[in-house]
């Protein structure tokens, strides 16, 4: 160790030492400029970085884990012409969307959710309608929070209902937030990723849970020439290349930007 790293190292020490709070603090900030825990309530924000590096306007969108379309009336608000095709399994969900697009022509609600293959699964969650809700039952003791409510659910494969339903067609947008199988989905959208130009997906702690991780995220979008961004507080950051530090399990939201469209 050089005298500069003894020297840091010191310094690092007394923080440490003196002011444990405020050494957790700056931790908690430094992760935060970078957008790593930066991931709820930034709806406005992520459809527009998402618009922005899609760089014209988009025809036609898919929100899968729509749960009650806040992101879906979002992305209706900034484009009057977009068609959206919401995937959401819950019952409850399901009647919500339908109640507040019914009036909507270019809104189709999928009452399944994605998967790599179709069939019927278990919908875990902590109530009726969570936003919570995954194919996982995760385990939050350490939160008192009960994940026990369970509902029988049907899955498909993306790709099938890209084929059948939307005629192979280019997806200009994609949003996947599906509580820790966002890999699975995303699995199952075979030759339709080819044709789709930007995808946000979410990553956090619901990822502990199903024993994924972001180099898994990585590597699948990096082998299918996809640059990849992290949103942060100040806009888009291009992820370069992977690095251990990534692996952070807070709510974090990516945006995949398909290079061969």
């Amino acid at each position: 160790m050089n005298d500069h790293d003894q020297t840091l190292l010191q310094i690092v020490n007394h923080i440490v030492n003196q002011h444990p709070l405020l050494a957790a603090d700056v931790e908690k900030i430094a992760a935060y400029a970078q957008g790593k825990g930066y991931g709820t309530a930034t709806i406005e924000q992520e459809a527009g970085l998402l618009q922005q590096l899609l760089q014209d306007q988009p025809t036609l969108a898919i929100d899968v884990g729509g749960n009650i379309g806040n992101y879906t009336a979002e992305l209706r608000k900034r484009n009057p012409a977009l068609e959206i095709h919401i995937f959401e399994p819950s019952t409850i969900n399901l009647a919500q969307l339908s109640a507040r697009f019914e009036s909507d022509s270019l809104v189709k609600i999928v009452p399944y959710a994605l998967s790599e293959q179709a069939g019927s699964a278990t919908l875990f969650s902590d109530k009726p309608g969570s936003g919570m809700g995954s194919l996982t039952q995760r385990r939050l003791d350490h939160f008192n929070i009960e994940f026990d409510t369970t509902e029988t659910i049907s899955t498909m494969r993306f790709e099938d209902y890209w084929q059948t339903q939307l005629q192979s067609r280019q997806l200009d947008m994609v949003k996947i937030d599906v509580e820790g199988h966002e890999l699975a989905a995303l699995k199952g959208f075979g030759a339709a990723l080819d044709v789709t130009r930007v995808l946000q997906f979410e990553f956090g702690g619901t990822h502990i849970d199903t024993r994924t991780y972001f180099q898994d995220f990585w590597y699948f979008f990096i082998e299918q020439g996809f640059d990849l961004y992290r949103i942060t507080p100040f806009g888009a950051k291009k992820i370069s290349r992977y690095s251990e530090s990534d692996e952070f399990f807070a709510i974090t939201n990516y945006i995949a930007v398909n290079q061969r469209r």
